[in-house]
């Protein structure tokens, strides 16, 4: 966890008050719902759907108790023995990688869209990755709750991957993240999204959007004021569709999170040993 982060989450124990105005641009409450208002994002693909995750079962002893062998199972024989050593000693299995799904020329993927680029990594590093994804989408959570941390260690703080995130919000709570962390302090864009991540099940499915991002937002030095005024932004919102509609039109992002690595499009979530089965070859 990063500093910036760490010190978003020591401003959560501080119980923040949790403002009640209402935004007059971002319908982040059950109002999405209704029909959406003509300046709200243009959901034009349909979102990842979310399954509620469940605890797993608990592991029980068997009822009835097991009574004591009076007399031992025969020794395995020798070939036994060698084939159960052989197996054992057998490496894992490689990880099954995706297919590409479509690539795309590294120099038109690159070309300046409408919001400046959001990126970690040496500019001339080999790999170059780009992940679309949607702030709403549990997938995209996963990802970089699980696996966006240790790739970063592994290949991004070692020159080997500049890493890109561009904005495709599938509603407008998805949206008013987005610019929230568009309007965070300079520096500050890849920690809070990490931080509504690691939270996104308490603004993302909150009865009261608004306000948890409200609360959210607090934890990374707005005020209610400048919460407000990030919001009501149009530009912004329109630059933030803008991306969005850019991918999908010129490099047919149809899914969160949608990654490119070197050019070659992959659909789908990745875990740590995925995503390096892929970069390695490249390095």
């Amino acid at each position: 966890m990063s500093l910036s982060e760490m010190t978003l989450l020591k401003r959560l124990s501080s119980g923040v008050a949790i403002a009640t105005v209402a935004l007059a641009l971002v319908a982040c409450s059950d109002e999405k719902k209704e029909t959406a208002n003509a300046q709200a994002p243009v959901q034009t693909v349909d979102t990842a759907t979310k399954t509620e995750m469940k605890p797993a079962d608990a592991m029980t002893t068997s009822s009835t108790s097991a009574t004591p062998a009076t007399s031992s199972a025969p020794a395995p024989s020798q070939t036994q023995a060698q084939t159960q050593m052989a197996q054992a000693a057998a490496p894992a299995a490689a990880p099954e990688l995706p297919q590409a799904d479509g690539e795309v020329e590294l120099s038109k993927l690159m070309e300046p869209g409408a919001l400046p680029e959001m990126a970690i990594g040496k500019a001339d590093a080999p790999v170059t990755i780009v992940e679309y994804m949607s702030m709403t989408c549990p997938h995209c959570a996963h990802f970089h709750n699980t696996t966006f941390d240790a790739i970063k260690a592994k290949y991004v703080e070692s020159g080997k991957v500049r890493f890109v995130l561009r904005e495709f919000p599938f509603d407008p709570r998805a949206a008013a993240a987005f610019m929230l962390a568009r309007c965070a302090p300079e520096g500050q864009y890849f920690p809070m999204v990490s931080m509504l991540f690691k939270q996104q099940e308490q603004w993302a499915a909150a009865q009261n959007g608004r306000d948890a991002l409200l609360q959210m937002s607090k934890l990374a030095g707005f005020s209610q004021e400048s919460f407000e005024a990030c919001l009501t932004n149009q530009k912004l919102l329109d630059d933030v569709n803008a991306v969005m509609q850019k991918g999908m039109k010129d490099y047919k992002v149809a899914s969160t999170p949608t990654f490119f690595i070197n050019g070659k499009r992959y659909s789908g979530d990745m875990s740590v040993d995925t995503m390096s089965a892929l970069i390695d070859p490249l390095l």
